[in-house]
């Protein structure tokens, strides 16, 4: 049965960052709080903790994982050439609830992006995901933390019940404050398209960009 260790969500206690980057570092995956929905962090270069995470959520591999990151810099990494539009949508509503749907550089793992070739980029609104990815010193996968086909956790409690006996830790921040998954905006190709509405619409992402 997974460690519940709770975590304050606006100054992370550094030993509890800690503990769990120790376990990434493992090739492990840990429950976690966004400012969204509870995720589920690993290691997205370290291919046996994404195998590990396609497992435990009973995820088609066909299917990408999203990454969470700290800062831009870091999304240039993870991208070849970034679009016009990424900046104009990242500086507007990032960090928040908008993931970013753009060709992925070879240094994400084919297997990370679904055999695909892209990936789902997002900065969250968030302290403990960030403190994470800052004390890894990479960024960290921010799939929902439900079995593949189950309801989203709102809270540790519902991540118990769905993973509990499949994950080492995981970070009680309290609960969620909204029930929405992030709004997903692909920008490949001339134009682009909302993937998943979210708590961003249509309409502020058009206003953003006009």
């Amino acid at each position: 049965m997974a460690e519940i260790l709770a975590i304050s969500p606006e100054k992370p206690e550094p030993q509890l960052i800690e503990r769990a980057v120790e376990l990434l570092r493992r090739g492990e995956v840990v429950g976690v709080p966004t400012d969204t929905l509870y995720g589920l962090a690993a290691d997205p270069f370290n291919l046996a903790a994404v195998a590990r995470l396609y497992q435990i959520k009973g995820r088609p591999e066909r299917r990408a994982l999203p990454i969470l990151i700290a800062s831009i810099d870091q999304a240039e990494e993870l991208v070849g050439d970034l679009p016009d539009i990424f900046f104009h949508l990242a500086k507007r509503f990032w960090p928040g609830p908008l993931t970013l749907v753009v060709d992925a550089s070879r240094r994400v793992p084919l297997k990370v992006t679904g055999n695909t070739g892209r990936v789902a980029l997002r900065i969250p609104r968030a302290e403990i995901p960030c403190a994470l990815i800052n004390a890894l010193g990479t960024p960290v996968t921010g799939t929902s933390a439900n079995l593949s086909g189950f309801s989203a956790c709102l809270d540790a409690g519902q991540v118990v019940e769905q993973l509990g006996e499949r994950l080492p830790l995981i970070l009680d921040g309290g609960a969620s404050k909204t029930r929405l998954a992030s709004t997903v905006v692909d920008l490949r190709g001339e134009q682009w398209r909302i993937l998943r509405e979210g708590p961003i619409g249509e309409g502020e992402i058009q206003e953003a960009l006009s």
